[in-house]
């Protein structure tokens, strides 16, 4: 098996659409956005020297996992920036510790290719993301 993490820069139509495919399911369209839009977001969030950035985790070639740095992920507050946002493992390849493998390769990738002090997340999977070095923080609206 070959394992490997890079950053998404000019992929592959394939590996575009399993992506978008990921994004749309998740939240594209319960937010109402079309296939479409979901795939020019994510298309469009395959930069090297700004954000959006995207990174995905690849086996035998195939992609996997991903996860992105972005400006904006949780609309009530655009006064904070960045966010780790779309940490997402394909549904075939949960439990087997690909998820553990995205996480452990955040902070490491954040400190070589953004120039940010502070992350932030929004999720609902309380006691993950602590496992992994992040603290919880509430935040009033």
């Amino acid at each position: 098996m070959n394992l490997e993490f890079k950053q998404l820069i000019n992929i592959d139509e394939d590996t575009l659409n399993i992506i978008s495919n990921w994004m749309y399911n998740w939240w594209g369209k319960n937010d109402g956005y079309s296939f479409e839009k979901v795939k020019c977001f994510m298309k469009h969030s395959m930069v090297e020297h700004r954000l959006p950035q995207t990174y995905g985790l690849f086996l035998d070639c195939k992609i996997i996992g991903m996860f992105q740095f972005a400006y904006e992920d949780l609309n009530v507050r655009p006064d904070i920036y960045s966010w780790l946002a779309n940490v997402y493992v394909d549904e075939n390849y949960r439990k087997q510790g690909y998820g553990r493998i995205l996480l452990e390769n955040v902070k490491k990738v954040a400190q070589e290719n953004i120039d940010f002090e502070e992350i932030f997340l929004y999720t609902k999977h309380m006691g993950l993301y602590e496992k992994f070095g992040w603290t919880y923080l509430t935040f009033k609206v």
